[in-house]
């Protein structure tokens, strides 16, 4: 087992992550009023963080299939968190532009279906050295 090349980027749930907290923190600075910077702007760029992280966590403790999964379902819950946070910028109107808000909602929905059939391919057909 070699993770000097960091074998968690190879994941696609990863990759997913890793653009959306790119993306949402640059949206959280960017396009929401100055008074949500350390609000709900500060919540979503906390929780879409969490979801990366535990992903690579999780990745490295893979030899262990309950505590692989146990990451896995955190990261999952903190996107779950992210979309909630993202609903509720759009429903104060404090994130105003709908095209902005329909593809951030897009992609977190994508991520959770990527997130919930990895998770399920992880119980289902564990091999850390395969990962």
């Amino acid at each position: 087992m070699d993770d000097s090349n960091f074998g968690y980027k190879k994941l696609r749930v990863w990759q997913l992550s890793r653009g959306l907290v790119a993306d949402i923190h640059q949206m959280s600075l960017t396009k929401l009023p100055k008074w949500e910077l350390y609000e709900e702007g500060s919540q979503i760029r906390r929780s879409i963080k969490s979801v990366k992280s535990n992903i690579v966590e999780g990745f490295g403790r893979r030899r262990y299939k309950a505590d692989y999964i146990r990451f896995l379902d955190f990261a999952y819950a903190s996107l779950l968190e992210t979309i909630d946070h993202l609903e509720t910028l759009h429903e104060t109107e404090s994130l105003k532009d709908e095209d902005l808000f329909n593809s951030f909602h897009e992609r977190l929905t994508h991520l959770s279906k990527s997130l919930y059939l990895f998770i399920r391919g992880v119980e289902e057909h564990h091999d850390p050295e395969r990962i």
